[in-house]
């Protein structure tokens, strides 16, 4: 049977009806990923209903992540495009310099604190969170947390604890503002929960108000924003452009606000109050892989208390806790002086590095502002992805500001993110040599 024959046999009277037909042909195997629907007007005039119910049928299809409308183009089946994640291509016999992966040599080593991580075994019914890492939590987020009365929350990693912040707040189709660029994970998170990503820019100073109050205005029901080292352009918030998002948010205390600072203890940045003690919807998210290693699952999550209550009712059905050796080995980490200075000494380093390439990249003509965090954002006058291929030609395989679009309709991206920090001097050099030589060659 062909898409066309599929589509004449769509059946029903009622919008639940249809879209349940639908979803019989795609488990059938007769529609896939791209094969277009009938329109509303065809669709009703096909099956004898009314032009409201097509429309209904397609919105709960919509709804269920199932199609995708396309303005004119029609409505078509939902595919599953790969998304780009972090780690980039390791096995590649060019120098990644795309990969965003801290220095494994400034990780800290796990086996002083493994010895003390075990005590006793853990029952069901017992608190989620181990009562050491709650107690140091507690100081360690309060300094920043808009109004003292918070809730702590213990998630498997940022990532999974933005995925439940947002299903806790949000059904399909619902719009979320994300800052444009992006990091990769929150353009996956977003997709797959099936929600309209609302794009805001960002420049130097982190998010931008004028674009935060436009995706207002759009109806974003949430926010994830970065406070520093926002990834992939290394901007922070600076003091006044949180003043400026203060008041635009001042006007939405409802819409939730998720502060992503994957980068805490690293960044050499102040965190930013972009809002207020007054806003109601609210979680700042702070996990540890960047310092004590991806392998450390673990995030440390604050929030108002109606915010906490529905996420705790997200977590219930399945994973209750994360594992208390984890939290008791991170708490073991953390609280330990010399492993606060190493991750301290690291996040020098970090920045160090990255200034030391954008001095060598301005005196090649690129100019460069180095931000904070683990790469460096680099401005091109050419399309991103011919000067990534002249430099795979000279050994180096970079990573494009394409993955990190949210638009799909977006040009070309002009900027390349580098991870630069584990290059030595002669190393460092030459690729910053290379990149003008790329862009020369370019024309």
């Amino acid at each position: 049977m062909t898409p066309h024959d599929s589509q004449d046999a769509i059946v029903g009277r009622t919008a639940s009806e249809l879209a349940d037909s639908v979803r019989s042909l795609v488990e059938r195997g007769l529609l896939g990923p791209g094969d277009g629907l009938p329109s509303v007007r065809a669709l009703a005039e096909r099956t004898g209903v009314n032009r409201n119910t097509a429309v209904a049928a397609y919105r709960l299809l919509a709804q269920s992540g199932l199609v995708v409308s396309q303005g004119r183009a029609g409505t078509r089946i939902a595919g599953h495009a790969p998304v780009a994640s972090e780690g980039y291509a390791p096995r590649s016999a060019l120098r990644d310099i795309g990969a965003g992966n801290p220095d494994p040599s400034l990780i800290p080593d796990l086996s002083r604190a493994l010895a003390g991580a075990a005590g006793r075994p853990v029952l069901y019914g017992e608190p989620a969170i181990d009562a050491g890492l709650e107690e140091w939590a507690r100081r360690w987020v309060a300094p920043h947390a808009p109004n003292a009365d918070f809730r702590l929350t213990i998630t498997s990693g940022a990532v999974d604890a933005v995925e439940r912040l947002l299903a806790q707040a949000l059904t399909r189709d619902d719009a979320v503002a994300l800052e444009d660029p992006c990091f990769l994970a929150s353009i996956h998170t977003v997709r797959l929960g099936g929600y309209r990503a609302v794009p805001v820019p960002v420049d130097d100073e982190g998010m931008t108000a004028d674009g935060l109050r436009t995706a207002l205005e759009r109806g974003v029901r949430a926010i994830v924003c970065t406070p520093r080292a926002q990834n992939p352009t290394g901007a922070s918030v600076t003091p006044r452009r949180a003043a400026e998002l203060r008041r635009v948010l001042d006007e939405h205390p409802y819409v939730l606000v998720i502060q992503d600072d994957y980068f805490s203890l690293l960044s050499q940045q102040p965190f930013p109050a972009i809002i207020g003690p007054s806003h109601q919807r609210w979680a700042l998210v702070r996990s540890v892989s960047k310092f004590v290693g991806p392998d450390m699952s673990l995030a440390v999550t604050a929030t108002d208390r109606h915010t906490a209550e529905r996420l705790a009712m997200r977590l219930s059905p399945g994973t209750t806790w994360v594992s208390h050796l984890l939290q008791r080995l991170t708490h073991a980490l953390l609280s330990d002086d010399d492993v606060r200075a190493q991750i301290a000494h690291a996040g020098a380093h970090y920045a160090a590095r990255n200034a030391a390439f954008a001095e060598r990249l301005s005196a090649q003509g690129v100019d460069v502002h180095a931000g904070d965090g683990l790469s460096v954002w680099v401005p091109l006058p050419a399309p991103a992805r011919a000067v990534a291929e002249q430099l795979m030609r000279r050994g180096w395989l970079a990573r494009t500001g394409d993955d990190f679009q949210l638009r799909e309709d977006a040009p070309p991206s002009r900027h390349l993110r580098l991870t630069v920090h584990d290059l030595d001097d002669a190393a460092a050099a030459a690729l910053a040599s290379d990149v003008a030589a790329s862009l020369a060659a370019l024309g």
